[in-house]
């Protein structure tokens, strides 16, 4: 006899999700590579994370009424034809930003030390991630320029720099928009050889973002010509087939795990299957786990530098590229810097 109950399939890289849904539905867990038409044919939903091309080829004719990634990023998704069949699409918004800044803020002290006094930090984007960043980074002492153009555009100018000023003044530049290639403020290759060209002070230039934001060979060629001093790759174009000279010549690099916290990973996973719930009519869910607060208002130096190591993921990464997937897939989930 056919279960009543809803299918929800789960990809098996979302964690924490054991017993969530006892009791009020069923639950499959497949690997990303294995989420197939005929596996979501009789789903009712999918929690993702982003390796799982949620479209058309996927999910037509199939039952299934909502999408939830267990991420910021909706890269992976078609959201425009999902709505378009009815098929809700959420996401997990801000879950992980603590541990990127905290991976921000490690790279920056790993190259400058602890006293940050005086450095001038450009944020390109000051949304879930870059205000805690911001928050963090001016606890610190450092310097600010915050450049936003939606922002800007919807709150007014103060307070905003323009790129060209970032480009000017920075001492270290980090990212952190989505992933756009029309409207207003396409972020696709907005770090360019034209921007690399602009920069006058030499900076550290991080990226943990997403991959396209920055063009791979424009930044091969600034950090060869002098005009970078330092470079941290989080995400990467291409991935996980990542440019090996991009690696070498980068300072800081790691496989797409800057976000890769215990605290934001539960938190994903409980937003997501918050959405599918309330989607589907069931109790509100329970991990077995407690969901961390949110970020602290500020962070000692120390308290970053303790917490995380980015130059033992960098070992590992240049140590064998061709693991990128699997370092990520298995990486040992670091805990969020205390207050």
């Amino acid at each position: 006899m056919k279960s009543s109950l809803p299918l929800i399939v789960v990809e098996s890289n979302v964690p924490f999700m054991e017993g969530v849904f006892s009791g009020v539905a069923r639950v499959e867990s497949v690997p990303s590579r294995d989420i197939t038409r005929e596996v979501m044919h009789d789903a009712d939903a999918l929690i993702t994370r982003t390796r799982t091309r949620c479209d058309e080829a996927l999910l037509s004719g199939s039952r299934c009424r909502i999408v939830a990634s267990a991420t910021i990023g909706l890269d992976h998704v078609d959201t425009r034809w999902c709505r378009s069949a009815g098929i809700a699409v959420e996401n997990a918004p801000g879950c992980n930003a603590p541990a990127v800044a905290q991976y921000e803020l490690s790279s920056v002290i790993s190259a400058y030390g602890t006293d940050l006094r005086g450095l001038t930090l450009g944020i390109i984007g000051v949304g879930h991630v870059g205000s805690i960043v911001e928050r963090w980074a001016r606890g610190l002492g450092m310097n600010l320029l915050l450049c936003d153009p939606p922002r800007a555009a919807a709150e007014g100018p103060e307070g905003f720099s323009s790129l060209d000023r970032l480009a000017r003044e920075a001492d270290i530049i980090t990212v952190h928009t989505p992933l756009t290639v029309s409207g207003p403020y396409p972020t696709r290759h907005l770090l360019s050889d034209g921007f690399f060209n602009s920069l006058e002070r030499k900076p550290m230039v991080i990226n943990s973002a997403r991959g396209p934001v920055a063009d791979t060979g424009a930044w091969i060629r600034a950090l060869n010509e002098g005009k970078v001093s330092r470079a941290v790759v989080d995400c990467w174009e291409n991935e996980p087939d990542i440019d090996r000279r991009l690696l070498e010549a980068a300072y800081i690099a790691t496989p797409h795990i800057a976000g890769y916290s215990r605290e934001g990973k539960i938190r994903a996973t409980a937003m997501a299957a918050q959405a599918v719930a309330h989607h589907l009519g069931l109790p509100e869910p329970r991990l077995s786990v407690a969901v961390p607060p949110a970020a602290p208002e500020s962070v000692t130096a120390q308290a970053i530098a303790s917490s995380y190591d980015p130059l033992a993921d960098t070992a590992m990464l240049r140590t064998d590229p061709g693991r990128f997937e699997s370092l990520r897939n298995n990486y040992s989930l670091r805990h969020e810097p205390p207050a």
